[in-house]
């Protein structure tokens, strides 16, 4: 009897493996499942300069997909080298495989038709069917307007080309299989009008990224009841930075700042303005991954939006340690 039961034990169990096994070998060469879609983009000169404004001040793409100096201050983009990739994200700051953003300048792209740009941007497929790490964005994206996606895949159509080649992004086991089933087709919304400046500041914080790096997260997902409320590591190349809390709370967050406080705290780090200066940092001085001189560059009716969104969620007590610099172990 016992001899029998053990038979059974080991059919189920090899029945059991081979599932298993049929079950990662749908996911690793089906998935991910998301189609092209029938896209062509006129590029005309308004498009392309709202691409600009989007990519360069609200989006941050050319903050991931250039080179950043981090010998100065919130790491600004080195001259030259802007979309031609080349930031890295890799087990030493916490990721699961090591991930490095490609050059997104025609140099790279102009064999990608807009379709496949549209589809890698907003639903995480490349161009040959491999998932992309959401590192990049595209879940976000994917709840933009489509006509902004447009703009944006207009203006780097219009980047000068950089000669710049990137290693391939490659993800850890497990990773390396659930990468496969994390891309999802987009859901995408409209614009909500300028007027509305609660629903839109909620529109350009989701295309900005801000609860991203200023939620606490557990297992790498934000933790949706902590929404802004800060205090997540987010490594740079060379130091770990805890974000800050962003609610309205008046003790701990931002709700004791007024709309000119929050729009003065960007418009300080505006290069344009002539009166910023880049500083240098020297090892073990405080940095951060805050891509300041971008944000800076936003105008100041889409901070107020923004600060009209923040002022309206939940006030949640988290008070986050002044702001400083750990310094981070090196491979």
């Amino acid at each position: 009897m016992l001899k029998k039961l053990l038979k059974i034990a080991l059919v189920v169990v090899v029945l059991a493996g081979v599932g298993f096994a049929a079950f990662i070998g749908y996911v690793v060469t089906f998935l991910p499942d998301i189609p092209l879609e029938e896209v062509r983009i006129e590029y005309t000169h308004e498009r392309i300069k709202r691409g600009e404004y989007l990519a360069k001040s609200v989006a941050q793409c050319l903050d991931c997909h250039s080179e950043r100096d981090w010998s100065k201050f919130s790491g600004p983009i080195k001259p030259g080298t802007e979309g031609a990739g080349g930031e890295r994200f890799d087990q030493s700051m916490g990721f699961p495989g090591s991930y490095t953003a490609p050059n997104l300048t025609p140099h790279n792209i102009k064999d990608w038709t807009d379709a496949e740009l549209f589809r890698a941007i907003t639903a995480g497929v490349s161009r040959d069917g491999r998932p992309l790490f959401p590192i990049m964005p595209y879940p976000n994206y994917g709840k933009m307007d489509r006509e902004d996606i447009y703009s944006i895949i207009a203006y780097i159509r219009k980047l000068p080309p950089v000669e710049s080649e990137t290693p391939p992004s490659s993800s850890d086991f497990p990773m390396s299989i659930i990468i496969h089933a994390i891309p999802s087709a987009p859901s995408f919304v409209q614009k909500p009008p300028r007027t509305d400046k609660v629903k839109y500041g909620a529109y350009l914080s989701n295309a900005a990224g801000c609860a991203e790096c200023h939620t606490p997260a557990k297992s790498g997902q934000t933790i949706p009841e902590l929404l802004f409320s800060g205090g997540r590591y987010i490594d740079t190349n060379t130091a770990s930075v805890q974000t800050s809390n962003i609610t309205p709370d008046k003790e701990t967050g931002i709700g004791a700042w007024s709309e000119q406080d929050f729009i003065a705290r960007f418009k300080a780090f505006d290069k344009t303005s002539g009166m910023y200066k880049e500083d240098a940092v020297k090892e073990g001085d405080f940095n951060t991954p805050m891509p300041w001189q971008g944000y800076a560059t936003m105008s100041e009716e889409d901070l107020a939006a923004i600060y009209a969104y923040l002022m309206s969620i939940k006030p949640i007590k988290n008070k986050v340690p002044k702001q400083h610099s750990i310094p981070r172990k090196k491979n």
